[in-house]
C-alpha cells in the first residue's frame, strides 16, 4: 500500500535544489581555476613552443640584445698573419721630392712631393740601412724621404739607379730600422702560390697588405725606355692578381714564409685588364742589386755598336742594300761600330748582319741586349754568326766595359 510522506518530498526537493546550486558553484569556480592555470602556464607554453609573450618576451629580447652586442675577443693567428708580422716592418714609403715651375729656379726653392713609392729594407749595415726600390720611383729626385712602419721619417740618400731593369738602392740612417727582410728564392715559385703584397698605394695608406696567388712566371713584358714609342727591353716578370696600385712600386712581394720573392713594379691598367701585377723576381734583384751598391750603376758588356733591327726595314733594302738570303727575314744590323771597341776588334763592320749569338737565333734588337745583358759578363768571349755581302761569316767578341777602349 503506497503513501505519500510530505515530509519526505519537501526534504528531497530541497536536497535537489541545494544539489543544483552546488554544481552551478562548482561549475563557475572550475571556470575560474582553469582561467588562472591557463595565464600562468601561457608563458612557459610560449617559451616551449618558440612563441614570446607580453612583458615576458620583451625579458628575452632584451637578453638576446645582450648577447648579441656581448664582445668577444679572438686571437687569430694564420700563415698570412705570420708573414705580414715578419716581413710588413720591412717595407717603407718613399716620397720623391722635387721643385716646381719657377720656384725650381730658386737655389733654396722648397721642394714638392712629385710621386711617392715602396721600398724593402733588405740589409743593415752598421750605422747604414740600405733599401731596394723601383728606379722610377726615385728619378729626378731632389730630396727623398723614407716612412718607416713606426711613422718615423728619414732622410734618403740614391747609392745607385739601373733604368733598364727598374730598380734602385737608397740609403737611410739605420739606427731606427729594428727589421730587415729576408729574400726567398724566386725561382723555386709554383704557379698558384700564395703571395703578399705590402706596400704604400696611392702615397697614403702605409702598409697595405693584399693578397693573391702567383698567375705566372717568367712573364714578358715589353718596356719603352726613353718613352719614344718604340720598345727598348723586355723586362722578365711574375704575375700576380694580388692588388698592386700606384704608391705599391718598390714593395715587397712576398710568399707565405715572409720572404721576400719579388720587387712590385707595375700593373697593366687597361679598363678591360683585372687582376695583372707585376713583379721583378728576387733571384735576378740580387745581381743587380750588388752592382748598385758597389758601383752606382749596373756594369753590364759593351760592344760599341749602333744596332737596328732587320724586321724593321722594308724587304726592298733587305735584298739589295744588305744583300740577305731570301731565307732571312730576322737579325739586327750594325749601322755603325765605334773605333777600338769590342765589335771593332772583332772585324765586325757597318752594314753587317748579326743573326747568332753563342748559337742561339737572334730576331732583333730587344733579343741581342737580353742575351748580352741577362747571359753574359764583362770579360767574356761570344761566338757571333753573321752576313756580311749575302755570305754567313762568324767571329769571337771578347766582351768588355763601357768607355774602356
Amino acid at each position: 500500500m503506497g503513501y505519500y510522506d510530505d515530509h519526505t518530498d519537501s526534504s528531497r526537493k530541497n536536497r535537489q535544489k541545494g544539489n543544483k546550486g552546488g554544481y552551478l558553484l562548482s561549475s563557475v569556480a572550475g571556470v575560474i581555476i582553469g582561467a588562472v592555470l591557463v595565464v600562468a602556464l601561457l608563458p612557459r607554453m610560449g617559451d616551449f613552443a618558440g612563441i614570446q609573450f607580453g612583458d615576458q618576451g620583451q625579458s628575452n629580447t632584451s637578453e638576446n640584445a645582450n648577447v648579441e652586442t656581448e664582445k668577444v675577443s679572438l686571437d687569430v693567428v694564420t700563415d698570412v698573419t705570420k708573414a705580414v708580422d715578419k716581413a710588413g716592418d720591412a717595407v717603407v714609403s718613399i716620397s720623391n721630392i722635387q721643385a716646381a715651375g719657377f720656384w725650381s729656379r730658386e737655389e733654396n726653392a722648397e721642394g714638392v712631393q712629385a710621386g711617392s713609392g715602396s721600398g724593402v729594407i733588405y740589409k743593415k749595415e752598421g750605422d747604414r740601412a740600405f733599401i731596394v726600390t723601383n728606379h722610377h720611383v726615385v728619378e729626378g729626385a731632389q730630396q727623398l724621404e723614407v716612412s718607416l712602419s713606426t711613422g718615423e721619417k728619414l732622410p734618403a740618400k740614391i747609392v745607385g739607379t739601373d733604368v733598364w731593369t727598374d730598380l734602385a738602392v737608397i740609403e737611410v740612417d739605420g739606427s731606427q730600422i729594428k727589421t730587415v727582410a729576408e729574400f726567398g728564392d724566386s725561382d723555386a715559385l709554383k704557379i698558384g702560390e700564395p703571395v703578399i703584397a705590402i706596400g704604400n698605394p696611392l702615397g697614403q695608406f702605409e702598409g697595405s697588405v693584399t693578397q693573391g696567388i702567383i698567375s705566372g712566371l717568367e712573364r714578358t713584358v715589353p718596356v719603352d725606355i726613353d718613352q719614344n714609342g718604340t720598345v727598348d727591353w723586355n723586362a722578365e716578370v711574375i704575375q700576380t692578381d694580388a692588388a698592386i696600385n700606384p704608391g705599391n712600386s718598390g714593395g715587397a712581394l712576398v710568399n707565405i714564409s715572409g720572404q721576400v720573392i719579388g720587387i712590385n713594379s707595375m700593373k697593366i691598367a687597361e679598363s678591360i685588364v683585372e687582376g695583372i701585377g707585376l713583379a721583378i723576381p728576387i733571384n735576378f734583384t740580387k745581381t743587380v742589386i750588388a752592382d748598385l751598391e758597389q758601383h752606382g750603376e749596373v756594369k753590364r758588356p759593351f760592344m760599341g755598336v749602333q744596332l737596328a733591327s732587320v724586321n724593321e726595314i722594308p724587304g726592298y733594302y733587305q735584298e739589295e742594300a744588305l744583300k740577305l738570303p731570301k731565307d732571312v727575314k730576322s737579325g739586327v744590323v750594325i749601322s755603325s761600330v765605334e773605333p777600338n771597341s769590342p765589335a771593332s776588334k772583332a772585324g765586325l763592320q757597318d752594314m753587317d748582319v748579326i743573326v747568332e749569338l753563342d748559337g742561339e737565333p737572334i730576331v732583333d734588337v730587344i733579343d741581342l741586349r737580353h742575351h748580352l745583358y741577362t747571359k753574359k759578363n764583362i770579360g767574356d768571349d761570344m761566338k757571333i754568326k753573321y752576313y756580311r755581302n749575302g755570305k754567313a761569316e762568324e767571329t769571337t767578341m771578347k766582351l768588355a766595359p763601357e768607355n774602356t777602349f
